[in-house]
């Protein structure tokens, strides 16, 4: 009797878990940014597959105070947005009809959160790359920065594909 109900305690939690865990999108690393050849930061997205997206964004704040207000950035109130997209860091594509804060620049000593989702049930996932000014100025040519990395455009590619 004792071994059944610790048994069923444990698939109890277990069950909780997959139901409460299954409401929850999934951050994978489908965003990253790269050093134009002008030096311009620009940003890769690469939602999986033919999967539409909404609502990208870029925040930005000083570094050492991770909720306090974004000081640099933009958001997109778009939805069934669809198709890889490279465009710079801070001019999103203009149909997209970004809002824009603060400056539109890498500012020095700050964090910044590029981000987009695809929410459907049971498929839900968010884009995401984070990083500092420092992290990407400090980028070789043909390098870009994802998953807390520098790596190569093709390594990028393959792991956004392998993370779908």
């Amino acid at each position: 009797m004792r071994r059944t109900r610790g048994t069923a305690a444990v698939l109890g939690t277990a069950a909780g878990a997959l139901l409460l865990g299954g409401c929850t999108a999934v951050d994978l690393p489908l965003a990253g940014v790269r050093l134009g050849a002008d030096g311009v930061p620009q940003a890769l997205i690469r939602p999986c597959g033919d999967d539409s997206y909404r609502s990208p964004s870029l925040d930005g704040w000083a570094r050492g105070i991770d909720e306090g207000p974004v000081t640099a950035g933009w958001d997109v109130r778009k939805e069934k947005l669809s198709g890889d997209a490279e465009f710079p860091l801070f001019s999103p594509p203009a149909a997209w009809k970004a809002r824009h804060r603060g400056e539109q620049r890498l500012l020095p000593k700050h964090h910044y959160s590029l981000t987009f989702g695809h929410y459907i049930t049971g498929d839900s996932y968010n884009g995401v790359v984070e990083f500092s000014t420092e992290q990407i100025t400090a980028l070789k040519p043909g390098r870009v920065w994802a998953d807390d990395k520098a790596m190569s455009l093709g390594e990028f590619e393959k792991l956004a594909e392998d993370s779908c």
